[in-house]
């Protein structure tokens, strides 16, 4: 793992399933992430992923890249534009420092409509040295369903 360093893209399907399924998981039952008519009653055309759904793809994310080995310090993030049901979301990171076996890595992710997330991520790799840390994401994002 070294500064400069790219992740590969991580691709995933927005499916209704999943929108709601993580809204449920994290307990955050607010309509307009599982009622479709609830949503566009405050605007919305259709319902949308809720930022702890988000949060955990990033982490996902980090995680499927680095091993299994891999500890998220720290994870700081904004959304922009919505996931919405029928969307792709393309996860990006880049390697932007690393001291010893910990690593600040930038990420974004994109949909249709523009920038749904971007932010670091900070993770610890134990027993790793830079340079020695290589792992891939690849995928269709059928594994986040």
């Amino acid at each position: 793992m070294r500064a400069g360093d790219e992740l590969a893209p991580l691709e995933v399907a927005i499916t209704r399933t999943l929108i709601v399924a993580g809204a449920v998981a994290s307990r955050d039952y607010q309509d307009v992430h599982h009622d479709p008519e609830a949503a566009r009653a405050k605007g919305s055309p259709d319902i949308f992923m809720n930022i702890l759904t988000t949060n955990g793809l990033v982490g996902r994310y980090i995680t499927d890249h680095f091993g299994p080995t891999a500890v998220l310090r720290r994870v700081a993030i904004r959304l922009g534009a919505p996931n919405r049901p029928g969307d792709t979301m393309v996860l990006r990171g880049t390697v932007e420092e690393v001291d010893g076996d910990t690593a600040v890595v930038r990420v974004s992710g994109d949909n249709g409509i523009g920038r749904h997330v971007s932010g670091t991520v900070t993770v610890t790799v134990p027993g790793s040295v830079s340079g020695s840390v290589s792992g891939s994401v690849s995928g269709t994002g059928e594994e986040a369903r």
